[in-house]
């Protein structure tokens, strides 16, 4: 079906929900200098060619070499805020109900998502009541865990200078200010030259471009989904799923989790993971916190429900691997900034032992233009070659373990104890009593069937 102005709408509150400053803030800590924690590096004023010296590629692919092998490319001119919007490709209808991924063998079919509608889930783009019933399960579930949840205090709305006492706490280890990361956080790939791709904040009315360009170069991602755009477009979310791409939970409105309380992490999280599984069938083992917005009381609820956290990959204080296409769409960067971060991020890859992962997104044009016209090409053009996967293959784990309802917890067990192998449902662990009931349940059934006959 083609767009109207009621589909739109949740991309416009998203807009009003989430204020520029945070994403300013994230763009101040971007991948604008080559990292200095190591040598030698290229300068940040070196033109484009100095990639080979720095030892990313035997030859640097510019942006208008690109352009220039890639006449489906979205001008570069035409790559800045207040674009008009270019015609959208027709939304995806529902899949047959039952159908499955061709790279998990043993996931459920997807369910029948007619009934799906958004007046059974929270209004969009605002942190969810906690006073609900299910909410109040996952809340106890996550008290049953066995997961201590530190006492750490909300951070005000703002950032690092919004929380100056945070800011310089390490014990929190709070990662928007200084990027601290626990061995829980997944912030690289295993091998040099592997590239997590990932794009975060979708779907969106422009996803399906990129989602077309991603099949014609046989590349598949990471999606970070907020979960009311999940419900908004659910059938795209489909597609995705079933077209190779891994899907992951970027909780419900996208709102900074250090700012929320217990309760309301909880609620974020757990409408995210309940309404991917209402329309895939399977719930899944990552997350990304928006804004990369996470210390150790997140960290924590995120284990007690069976989340690892996924963060870009950051070499210093001040330096991620960010490409700031993000701000394109509101006027705080342009494509060239975008352009040069990526020079950057790949220049600082290089002199990395392991993989890495960026940070991009596919909720506006321009973002998804900058993507499929630039970033994607040059990368596939540069040698020696990058290994472009989704985060679960570049961790060198099978698809199957990006899912509860598919994961065995042999290669990759689920963040929460998995007690002899029982899976984890919907947020919940199968605990080993539920295991010794069915055994005493399966062995009181055939006594009594032998009983029957003698």
């Amino acid at each position: 079906m083609k767009l109207t102005a009621f589909h739109l709408l949740p991309l416009v509150s998203f807009a009003f929900a989430n204020p520029n400053h945070l994403h300013q803030q994230r763009q101040a800590a971007s991948s604008i200098p080559p990292s200095s924690s190591t040598s030698p590096q290229p300068s940040s004023s070196a033109p484009t060619s100095s990639s080979a010296a720095s030892g990313v590629a035997s030859s640097s692919v510019s942006s208008s070499t690109v352009a220039s092998e890639n006449p489906t490319a979205v001008p570069l001119a035409s790559i800045v805020v207040n674009v008009p919007s270019a015609p959208t490709q027709i939304m995806p209808t529902p899949v047959p109900v039952g159908s499955k991924p061709s790279n998990i063998p043993n996931a459920p079919g997807v369910p029948d998502i007619s009934t799906l509608s958004p007046v059974n889930f929270p209004a969009l783009d605002r942190p969810a009541p906690t006073d609900s019933p299910q909410v109040q399960q996952w809340i106890q579930e996550v008290s049953q865990s066995g997961v201590t949840i530190p006492n750490i205090a909300p951070n005000a709305p703002g950032g690092c200078v919004a929380n100056p006492t945070a800011a310089v706490n390490s014990s929190n280890c709070w990662w928007t200010c200084g990027g601290c990361t626990r061995n829980t956080d997944v912030t690289n790939c295993n091998q040099k030259y592997q590239w997590g791709l990932t794009y975060d904040d979708g779907p969106a009315p422009y996803t399906p471009d990129l989602l077309s360009y991603l099949s014609q170069v046989d590349l598949h991602a990471t999606l970070f989904v907020v979960g009311s755009r999940v419900i908004s477009w659910p059938a795209l979310v489909q597609e995705e799923y079933l077209s190779g791409h891994q899907i992951a939970v970027h909780t419900w409105s996208h709102y900074p989790l250090t700012t929320l309380t217990n309760e309301q992490i909880i609620a974020e999280l757990g409408w995210s993971k309940k309404v991917i599984h209402d329309v895939l069938g399977v719930t899944p083992t990552m997350m990304r916190p928006p804004f990369g917005d996470i210390d150790d009381r997140v960290r924590a609820i995120c284990t007690a429900m069976n989340l690892v956290p996924v963060i870009w990959t950051r070499v210093n204080s001040t330096t991620t691997f960010d490409t700031g296409d993000f701000d394109i769409h509101n006027g705080l960067t342009n494509v060239q900034q975008v352009l040069f971060n990526w020079e950057n991020i790949v220049s600082n890859a290089a002199t990395m032992n392991d993989g890495f992962i960026v940070l991009e997104h596919d909720l506006f044009q321009q973002s998804v233009d900058v993507a499929t016209g630039y970033i994607l090409p040059d990368a596939l053009a540069r040698q020696p070659a990058l290994n472009i996967t989704p985060v679960i293959s570049c961790l060198n784990r099978p698809f199957s373990d990006a899912y509860i309802e598919t994961n065995d917890n042999t290669s990759n067990p689920l963040p929460l104890a998995s007690y002899g192998g029982n899976q984890a449902k919907n947020g919940a662990i199968v605990g080993a009593a539920a295991r010794m009931d069915a055994i005493v349940i399966a062995a009181v059934a055939i006594i009594g069937a032998m009983a029957l006959t003698l």
